[in-house]
């Protein structure tokens, strides 16, 4: 695996949602989405995760949010671009997009989704991928949503393979796997969790950071937990896992992130709540029953 500094790629780095203007990506919103990041202390945001609805993007949709979220980050924040998709032709013209911009610190390339490779294909896609550019890169590895999971021995085989490999994006309730993975490959890998009710958990064992939805919403509280864990104060970061019991549970009322662009519209973090095919908005009794929720955690 590539060496990297110690304070380089760690720490809540949220992935944000896609503002959509009339069934247009509303670039400024997204402008706006990643100074409100900056200002409320995450480390850095994720350009075109999950959360920000990317099979429903372009191509070159998802390159401009690469080069406008890398603009509006202006250098302050750590700024990741995931590249993946289920085709290796779309991902390399991704992947290529991202690695020439400066700004782009890291990718982050799921696994691909809906083929069902076997795991010897796994690593050569990897293998073929990492052959494109010089950037450091991790796995996203989110087996419920792409239906294959990447086994110990082949992410072995990846850092092997692969000379810019660093770690991986794991969404999964698997929590034994990453204590696994660090003893298979290296206790240097950067681990992010992709799951919230295991944010503290996962960090308590040696996961770097955060990539969570609700650092849409919330990014204080999980930059801060990131800081406590790392100053040695497990309480702290204990209680602040807690307190976001209720708010990250409401996150996954409905798909993601249609609950999450309800409640960023609700409380003025961005100025329409609108999705594309086959997502759609919250039902009237969605949004009452997250209404009760930021009204009950404070937020509203």
């Amino acid at each position: 695996m590539l060496s990297l500094d110690a304070d380089f790629l760690r720490g809540s780095i949220p992935p944000l949602v896609t503002p959509f203007k009339d069934g247009a990506v509303d670039y400024d919103a997204y402008a706006g989405l990643v100074e409100f990041q900056a200002r409320e202390g995450s480390h850095g945001v994720l350009i075109n995760g999950t959360t920000s609805e990317p099979s429903s993007l372009t191509v070159e949709e998802r390159n401009r949010l690469v080069d406008v979220g890398v603009e509006a980050a202006a250098g302050r924040l750590t700024v990741v671009a995931a590249t993946g998709s289920q085709s290796l032709a779309e991902t390399g013209a991704l992947t290529k997009h991202a690695a020439a911009n400066k700004g782009v610190d890291a990718l982050l390339i799921v696994t691909p989704y809906y083929s069902r490779p076997p795991q010897r294909g796994l690593v050569e896609y990897y293998r073929v991928l990492n052959e494109l550019h010089d950037k450091p890169w991790m796995i996203y590895h989110i087996p419920g949503r792409a239906a294959v999971d990447v086994k110990i021995d082949t992410a072995k085989e990846i850092d092997k393979a692969c000379p810019t490999f660093v770690g991986m994006k794991h969404a999964s309730l698997d929590l034994a796997y990453v204590s696994e993975l660090f003893e298979a490959v290296s206790h240097d890998l950067r681990v992010f969790v992709g799951l919230e009710e295991l944010s503290f958990p996962m960090m308590a064992v040696g996961a770097c950071g955060l990539m969570n939805a609700v650092g849409n919403l919330r990014p204080k509280p999980l930059a801060e937990m990131c800081e406590a864990v790392w100053a040695g104060d497990l309480n702290k970061a204990s209680s602040l896992h807690h307190k976001l019991f209720e708010i990250n549970k409401a996150v996954f009322y409905d798909i993601n992130p249609i609950p999450m662009k309800y409640m960023m519209k609700r409380l003025g973090i961005m100025p329409a709540n609108e999705h594309r095919l086959p997502l759609v908005p919250a039902t009237a009794e969605l949004e009452a029953k997250l209404d009760d929720v930021l009204k009950r955690t404070g937020l509203l």
